[in-house]
């Protein structure tokens, strides 16, 4: 019987509870990105280094998962395939297990490949699923790890498309990085393995009650995806030229604020791959609309009507008093967090679960840049695993999936100098374990004073909407707030 779990103290309960709940990075994986907050999605998260030339670091981190084991980029190559080719589209022999008897999912597993196709345009996040989940697989379970790259998502969901246009029965995709539109896609054309994700014996660390992850950009998600980290969209202050009580708390005190301090608000434009300003106008919806509540399940297009002009009258309203008068906007994250840093603009933004510590360590916004949300309607979502219907190892992806939800390694997995940066996929409430439990406190514990307020990103989190709203935000501000006269 394991010994007793020391208490967790309340701020820190607070940000684990959080963590456990939230979205983002991602972007989601959409025709032209990969997954996201983000938000995993559009483009890769803001903490990961975008640079998929850059030559592979060794990176000594230890896991808890991998038994006191240390691990590095380099020796975990030993249990990771070259990562460039997938394997071939059969299976040897047909796959035979019952997914209530755990024991012959991994009996069924043991020797296998588990092909991982997912963006792979982040050095930072391939060598993390390298070295954490690899090596782990690989010495635990005989599987072994092929990550197999892919520019934007959309690519793995057209190889299973065209698999089963040729009638394939059994394809090479075994698992997928995925959400958002991507998702939907694979869902319509039941090419996904459904039923699987609350079988995980780590499935009972998982809050499905959550509507931010129950709903992938407001598509249910069934039993067709397990969730592997979120994030939440934040705004950054600096607490060394603006007080915390003069921070706006929604849309309409923002909009106050910009025109008492004209020339020091802006935001993101809309558009692909600009995932955090498309974001930023749906929250605006959400809140002129009175909530997300309606916004979720099927597209409902006399409901985008009805709110829609209201949507670009309020930021047609706003332009005279922001940057540059509205005539021009920060292309990306990068280009609001240089104008910040240069002072020219009062708040900058994020989606990672560390708030402003990644960007103050990597020189891109002041040592005293703080985060901060409003007090509704902060956006919040998840990026999952998914397995199509025709892999052909899907017993290696389940042991993948249900890897992945390890407390020890979803505590790693928040803190950036692992290379990855994201929240929680699991409900750290739902941990007993003594010594997972100290690992998830002492990882929350290094976020440090630049991390968002952990009650506060709970309270106001919401899910997002599905895709087809997010592409009429992107279409019509391009004319109805850019190009309005």
């Amino acid at each position: 019987m394991a010994p007793a779990a020391r208490p967790i103290s309340r701020p820190l309960f607070a940000l684990l509870s959080l963590m456990s709940m939230l979205v983002a990075c991602g972007q989601a994986p959409v025709a032209s990105t990969p997954p996201a907050a983000t938000s995993a999605p559009t483009t890769a998260p803001a903490t990961a280094v975008m640079s998929p030339s850059a030559p592979a670091m060794a990176q000594t981190e230890t896991s808890p998962a991998t038994a006191g084991v240390t691990v590095t980029a380099a020796t975990a190559q030993a249990s990771v395939s070259a990562a460039t080719t997938p394997a071939a589209s059969t299976a040897s022999p047909a796959e035979n297990f019952d997914l209530n008897n755990w024991a012959s999912v991994l009996a069924a597993a043991k020797g296998k490949t588990v092909n991982w196709y997912m963006y792979g345009g982040a050095d930072s996040i391939n060598r993390f699923v390298d070295a954490f989940y690899g090596k782990a697989l690989k010495d635990h379970y005989g599987v072994t790890l092929n990550r197999v790259p892919v520019a934007d998502t959309v690519d793995a969901v057209n190889q299973v498309l065209s698999e089963k246009q040729a009638g394939k029965d059994l394809g090479a995709v075994d698992v997928i990085w995925i959400n958002g539109e991507n998702f939907a896609s694979l869902k319509q054309a039941n090419m996904l393995y459904d039923g699987w994700n609350r079988q995980l014996p780590n499935s009972k660390l998982v809050n499905y009650d959550n509507k931010a992850l129950n709903l992938d950009f407001g598509i249910p998600i069934g039993g067709m995806e397990s969730p592997w980290s979120s994030a939440e969209l934040q705004f950054i202050y600096d607490e060394a030229r603006t007080k915390a009580s003069d921070l706006p708390r929604s849309y309409a005190a923002l909009k106050e604020y910009a025109c008492d301090h004209k020339g020091r608000v802006t935001y993101i434009a809309p558009g692909p791959g600009a995932f955090q300003g498309t974001r930023f106008v749906k929250q605006a919806l959400y809140e002129l609309s009175g909530g997300p509540e309606q916004w979720s399940g099927t597209f409902n297009q006399a409901l985008w009507d009805q709110w829609s002009p209201k949507l670009w009258q309020f930021l047609n309203d706003l332009k005279p008093c922001l940057w540059r008068q509205g005539a021009t906007y920060a292309k990306d994250e990068n280009e609001l967090h240089s104008l910040f840093a240069n002072n020219e603009i009062d708040f900058s933004s994020t989606q990672a679960i560390a708030g402003a510590g990644p960007l103050i360590k990597d020189g891109k916004v002041p040592p005293t840049a703080r985060a901060f949300v409003f007090d509704k309607n902060m956006i919040g979502d998840f990026n999952y695993l998914g397995i199509p219907s025709n892999a052909p190892n899907k017993a290696a992806a389940l042991v993948l999936a249900n890897l992945i939800l390890e407390p020890d390694l979803q505590a790693a997995q928040i803190l950036p100098n692992n290379g990855f940066g994201l929240g929680y996929g699991i409900d750290v409430t739902k941990v007993t374990d003594a010594n997972q439990t100290k690992a998830l406190q002492d990882a929350a514990s290094k976020l440090g004073p630049s991390a968002t307020d952990a009650n506060q990103l709970a309270k106001v989190l919401v899910s997002d909407m599905p895709q087809q709203y997010q592409n009429l935000v992107e279409q019509e501000w391009q004319k109805k707030v850019l190009q309005a006269k």
